[in-house]
């Protein structure tokens, strides 16, 4: 095609260069007609970044009671893990300045909501948080375990819900509000936060602790003879959201959770910090 054309300006230059003038016309059109109308995606990420960002930058809810989710850095006290990347990320897309909100439990990020304390989070999906906030579909799956220490009878999941057992969990986590609902028979016991849930159960001989498999086998190093029981008693789908009365903000962050999933964002993140056991979530609808 290229030799063609060369041989076409050779021998006929002034057809050519009527050609040329022609394209050269036409072109500045299609530019004129392309520029004065924004693209649908940046009309899209306009109208997002005034509803997520209403104050002119994004206030980003982090929890350190999930490790999996969020850590400090023990060097420079940094907020790091993968919440933290992807607000970056969303931050860079709307074109706002992150000020990052960090919280010791989910529970308080629940209740900065109400205070109108941040404009997007990181929360597990759950019925009752959602009465005051939109999530996204899950872009991460953790599992919920138990702990108990080794002299222990109880050897399966299904041994926890008896009398007289008391279960360990952090106010107003994804567990405490699951096994709210699920058990029947044992007691719950509620530590200030998910990290402190088996320094309670140790210091008060309490019999169960129940959270994040990571942070319990982190736990069990620091507190020789426990074990963990095998399996998991439940799944916690983790997820964005943002408060009520956000709609184009909230289909706007559904669609860029999708998309990190699907890019390799939210893995790579996850293998960059070293977080075993968690797994990306699948695309929406499967």
């Amino acid at each position: 095609m290229l030799g063609k054309a060369l041989h076409a300006i050779t021998r006929f230059p002034g057809a050519c260069a009527a050609l040329c003038l022609a394209a050269a016309l036409a072109g500045c059109g299609t530019a004129s007609t392309t520029s004065s109308m924004p693209s649908r995606s940046s009309a899209a990420s306009s109208a997002a970044a005034k509803e997520l960002a209403p104050s002119g930058k994004l206030r980003a809810a982090i929890n350190f009671g999930n490790p999996i989710l969020a850590t400090k850095d023990a060097a420079t006290g940094e907020a790091r893990g993968v919440s933290v990347d992807l607000a970056r990320e969303l931050a860079r897309r709307l074109g706002v300045p992150l000020e990052l909100v960090t919280y010791p439990a989910a529970g308080k990020v629940v209740e900065g909501v109400k205070a109108n304390e941040w404009d997007v989070a990181f929360v597990a999906i759950d019925p009752r948080r959602g009465a005051d906030m939109d999530q996204t579909t899950p872009y991460v799956i953790i599992e919920g375990a138990y702990m108990v220490p080794d002299a222990s009878p109880i050897k399966e999941n299904a041994d926890v819900d008896r009398q007289g057992v008391r279960i360990v969990v952090g106010a107003g986590s994804a567990y405490d509000l699951f096994l709210s609902r699920e058990i029947r028979k044992a007691m719950l016991v509620r530590a200030p936060t998910s990290p402190t849930v088996v320094d309670t159960m140790v210091r008060d001989a309490m019999e169960v602790a129940a959270g994040v498999r990571q942070q319990l086998e982190a736990d069990q190093k620091r507190f020789p003879g426990l074990r963990m029981l095998p399996g998991r008693f439940m799944v916690i789908n983790q997820a964005m959201a943002t408060p009520k009365g956000r709609p184009e903000g909230s289909r706007y962050l559904n669609e860029f959770i999708e998309e990190m999933k699907a890019s390799g964002f939210v893995g790579s993140a996850l293998s960059r910090h070293h977080v075993d056991g968690a797994a990306v979530a699948p695309p929406a609808g499967r």
